[in-house]
């Protein structure tokens, strides 16, 4: 358990399954996901087995509440690069739907997040890619100090247009802990 102040990170359950496929298939969710397609059980199920339990280049964290412990969403460390020490991120907040919260839980999240992935794990670089019309994403991550690295054209369709990708990174090395404000 990795524990702040509001939220701490935590194990992906079974229990926690059905919920975050509940808050991954909401077009409003799904539409910044590079995994376009409705999820079904099965492939929940799956993606818990290979990869959350299966994958040593794959670290998830259900996020939780404090002092309930109620599920919130989800972050994690994917595509680790052992050798290279870097990783893709992932982050959504499901509570209330909010995808990218205005309570903190986004913010707090994060920064336990690269805390261990810089701190404990040792990496270099933490990058994402995300389309142009994330804006919360983009946000959020450029008040840690996230970098553009690259811009890539017409990498996404939706809604009848073509949409680009913004390739963002932060190193070790300029992580602060605490978020420009």
């Amino acid at each position: 358990m990795i524990k702040g102040n509001k939220v701490y990170l935590t194990t992906i359950e079974q229990g926690d399954l059905e919920q975050l496929r509940h808050w991954r298939n909401l077009p409003h969710f799904r539409k910044y996901f590079r995994e376009y397609r409705e999820i079904s059980t099965t492939m929940q199920q799956n993606w818990f087995e290979h990869v959350v339990n299966g994958d040593n280049k794959t670290i998830m964290f259900a996020i939780r509440m404090n002092n309930t412990d109620e599920l919130l969403g989800c972050c994690g460390l994917c595509y680790i690069n052992w050798v290279h020490r870097h990783s893709d991120l992932s982050l959504y907040i499901g509570k209330d739907e909010a995808y990218i919260d205005e309570e903190g839980i986004a913010e707090e999240s994060c920064k336990l997040l690269f805390d261990y992935g810089f701190g404990e794990l040792g990496l270099n670089k933490i990058w994402t890619e995300l389309y142009e019309f994330d804006h919360q994403k983009i946000n959020l991550y450029k008040k840690f100090g996230f970098q553009e690295d690259g811009y890539l054209r017409k990498q996404y369709y939706y809604e009848g247009k073509w949409w680009g990708s913004y390739l963002l990174s932060l190193l070790g090395e300029e992580y602060g802990g605490k978020p420009d404000s």
